[in-house]
């Protein structure tokens, strides 16, 4: 009996598979937004100088980079952790630790940022109900919708984006109407989004694309879910590189048929709501529609953030990096981290209350860029440095991960960097204070005999 019994506590708790591939891909297309590219259309408009769909395919080629090491480390750590079990594991305990701490303040931003947005268009849609009203319902449902467990989550994905798919076609149809209704110079004008020889500059189209690169922030969110995927060493690799092209070509599309409908000769009246206008121009009606569309892109990405960064704090807490009873416990019946899940809903209502929407989303990318590095560095180390034979195909893809990540990172605004800089510090310290100065065992990765095959 106390021999089962201690077995038993030895053993990691592991949550349940139930996620096809299909359904990682649905959940990454989610997170990101099928809409992504729509608040960004303005700004990257002016700044590639009308090249939004080059910026756009350039962003798709470089984020590929990292999401190809996401999947290849996948394929060795099917566990919930992602980043933070990659660095830890292949480059030091250390090291993942504050990986996984910079991917903490990024996955909790996310429904913060979510809620903060639903709030405040779900107030203009019935004024009557006050702002803080809805900001208690919509973090109360995603907590309990969080809670119910995988499968339900990825029901509602897929019904998320069956609706936002059917808006996008809406969007395609008037905007069509439009463009065809309206005379153009033959096939010239239909080349212009791509290429234009008149406003054509590298540095231009290069400076778009480090905006454009926005587009593609969450998909590493899929690594997440590799313990409760089908078959991960296979799928979170395809599922993760699918997303980005995914995302990648719609995005394209859509930008492509607004730029036509709105060429970058005319000037926006506001170019941080261009699409607006946009919308407008194709079909009057449609801004309603759009403002819902909206909603409802924010809905899953900051339910789906919620997933991540509850899967992320257990994976913490099994391997013993943060309170290890709390965080590390799984629901027995819906096989959930429903602590995490309670613990992210708590913080996420709190900081909707506390938290300024514009730093909430400069503050986001500081962590994701952090893991993005660190994912690519963890990758070239196993697949390259420690391999025997050196091959090209795994030394470049990591290298230009890395390097396109610092960049941005490097390029993020002062007070995000300060933010962040603050959260690193408190982070630091607590795994200092844990450790005795580092001079304990911070980490232990263990992955459970379920997850070895």
């Amino acid at each position: 009996m106390g021999t089962a019994k201690s077995s038993a506590e030895a053993t990691p708790p592991t949550l349940r598979r139930a996620l096809s591939l299909v359904d990682l891909v649905l959940y990454g297309v989610i997170v990101i937004q099928p809409t992504a590219p729509m608040p960004l259309f303005g700004v990257l408009s002016d700044r590639g100088r009308g090249h939004v769909v080059t910026t756009i395919l350039i962003a798709m080629f470089a984020m590929l980079f990292t999401a190809i090491s996401y999947g290849r480390m996948a394929r060795v750590y099917p566990s919930a952790g992602s980043a933070f079990t990659y660095v830890g594991q292949e480059l030091s305990p250390a090291l993942g630790y504050v990986t996984g701490w910079s991917m903490v303040m990024d996955y909790m931003l996310n429904p913060i940022i979510c809620i903060i947005w639903i709030s405040q268009q779900a107030h203009v849609f019935a004024p009557a109900i006050p702002y803080a009203a809805w900001v208690v319902f919509i973090a109360a449902l995603f907590t309990s919708v969080n809670i119910l467990g995988i499968r339900t989550s990825a029901r509602i994905n897929a019904g998320l984006a069956l609706g936002m798919s059917i808006v996008i076609a809406i969007f395609f149809v008037t905007a069509a109407h439009f463009i065809f209704k309206h005379p153009h110079d033959g096939f010239a004008f239909f080349s212009l989004p791509f290429y234009d020889p008149k406003t054509f500059r590298a540095g231009s189209v290069l400076s778009g694309t480090s905006i454009a690169v926005l587009t593609y922030i969450g998909f590493d969110g899929i690594s997440t879910l590799s313990e409760e995927a089908e078959n991960p060493r296979r799928n979170i690799l395809i599922a993760t590189v699918l997303t980005c092209v995914a995302i990648g070509f719609l995005s394209a599309a859509e930008v492509y048929a607004a730029q036509l409908v709105w060429p970058a000769s005319q000037r926006f009246p506001d170019e941080t709501t261009a699409f607006v206008y946009v919308a407008g121009r194709t079909w009057a009606p449609f801004l309603g529609i759009r403002g819902f569309t909206l909603i409802l892109a924010n809905f899953g990405a900051g339910m789906g953030a919620q997933i991540g960064a509850a899967r992320l704090l257990f994976c913490m807490g099994r391997s013993n990096a943060i309170p290890k009873r709390f965080f590390g416990a799984i629901e027995p019946k819906r096989k959930t981290p429903r602590n995490s899940v309670l613990f992210v809903g708590v913080i996420a209502l709190a900081g909707a209350f506390a938290l300024d929407y514009d730093l909430g989303a400069e503050m986001l990318n500081f962590g994701a860029l952090i893991a993005f590095m660190g994912v690519n560095l963890a990758s070239l180390v196993r697949f390259y440095v420690r391999e025997k034979v050196k091959k090209t195909a795994n030394l470049v893809p990591p290298l230009l991960g890395f390097f396109v990540c610092l960049l941005l990172w490097l390029n993020l605004s002062r007070a995000a960097q300060f933010a962040g800089a603050i959260w690193m510090a408190i982070g630091i310290a607590f795994g200092a204070w844990r450790t005795r100065g580092f001079r304990g065992a911070l980490i232990n990765f263990e992955i459970s005999a379920e997850d070895e095959f």
